[in-house]
């Protein structure tokens, strides 16, 4: 791999050009931790007409009901103004969706659970368990970095 930096005062901000033979793994693997440095450290939650700034890492999880979207914290809960994958987008690094209207912060997952009849449940640090759909089990499997999907 060669790498190229080029600075140029002309410039008003940083630009990122990769230029590869084909898409790979390692590809997508660099451009998601380029994408992960512009991740924001806080999300605007709404309780009635108070707008919070909450952290990203108070986060347990965040949800979608109807048509609206909630960030679950340790002590509160904040309705959301995005869609549940603008969030997933927003925070791709930290979060991971482990059924069609959840994602949770892979820093507060304590373990999971398989249950009789082939049930998963991710057990956050808040004590909290979330049903895994098995449609997420690979995705989550790979973020951990477990299992045989998980390197």
């Amino acid at each position: 791999m060669k790498i190229q930096l080029t600075i140029n005062d002309e410039l008003t901000s940083t630009e990122v050009h990769i230029h590869t033979p084909q898409y790979t793994e390692k590809i997508e693997k660099m451009m998601h931790v380029l994408q992960t440095i512009q991740t924001p450290t806080t999300i605007d939650g709404y309780v009635e007409q108070t707008i919070h700034f909450v952290p990203v890492q108070d986060i347990y999880a965040v949800y979608a009901e109807g048509a609206k979207v909630y960030i679950q914290t340790n002590e509160d809960e904040f309705e959301v103004k995005r869609k549940l994958y603008e969030v997933e987008d927003l925070f791709a690094h930290d979060f991971v969706r482990v059924n069609k209207s959840t994602l949770i912060h892979l820093q507060k997952l304590v373990s999971i659970q398989m249950g009789k009849l082939g049930t998963t449940e991710a057990v956050l640090s808040n004590g909290v368990s979330i049903h895994i759909s098995r449609k997420y089990m690979k995705e989550l499997k790979q973020k951990l970095g477990i299992g045989r999907d998980g390197v």
